[in-house]
């Protein structure tokens, strides 16, 4: 049985509701446009059903030291950057890519204690832009580890996303492969790590979140 996403549960029944009373108007009215627009709601019901579906997802050996993907999706940017709004020093950038077929949920990419959570209200570039990161819609989470290591998880809104949820605030604990958020219709999702860090993917690698893991951090 498919998992929706509290998100999607209004657009999953509203879709629903209109996809039924359309077909039984047709049929009461017994007009040949009945089976055409059946098929063609139906494949736009189910494309609503696949954007907010949520798949049960454990992670398979919960760590510490792991970096789990926080979103399903491609790997298209590995390289080190200055991150500006947070630590304002050097990290290695990890980013995924969401398509809109791809899962939206977003996920804890390790455990500890959310210290800082920012909302920012903003473009929507192309979310594969090099600006996207800094002049979109998004939300910052940073997560300390019980170490004090921190890392920081960007959702930023896309072309088609007009909604960002984030679910984190400041104090929350943050449970490695819990829900944190979603993003409606295409996004992307950086991850600010330390400079020491172990990558373990690599650049258009196709990922899933809680399953496959981004890097490792001592």
């Amino acid at each position: 049985m498919i998992r929706i996403h509290k998100e999607g549960l209004t657009w999953v029944t509203g879709s629903l509701i209109v996809y039924l009373l359309i077909v039984l108007l047709l049929s009461y009215m017994n007009s040949f446009l009945l089976w055409p627009a059946a098929i063609i709601l139906g494949v736009l019901l189910f494309l609503v059903v696949n954007f907010f579906r949520n798949p049960e997802r454990i992670v398979a050996k919960v760590s510490d030291d792991l970096v789990y993907c926080p979103a399903d999706g491609k790997v298209v940017v590995i390289e080190k950057t200055f991150e500006s709004e947070y630590f304002k020093d050097e990290r290695l950038q990890v980013s995924v890519f969401m398509n809109p077929l791809n899962v939206h949920v977003n996920r804890y990419p390790w455990s500890g204690t959310v210290s800082y959570s920012r909302y920012h209200p903003g473009k929507f570039l192309v979310a594969w832009h090099p600006k996207s990161s800094t002049e979109n819609e998004r939300t910052t989470v940073v997560i300390k580890r019980k170490d004090g290591q921190e890392i920081l998880m960007r959702q930023i809104a896309g072309a088609l996303a007009k909604r960002i949820c984030c679910y984190s605030k400041e104090g929350d604990q943050a449970e490695q492969g819990a829900d944190m958020g979603f993003i409606k219709f295409g996004s992307r999702v950086d991850l600010y790590l330390p400079l020491n860090s172990e990558i373990k993917v690599s650049i258009d690698q196709v990922v899933k979140g809680n399953v496959d893991v981004i890097a490792s951090v001592k």
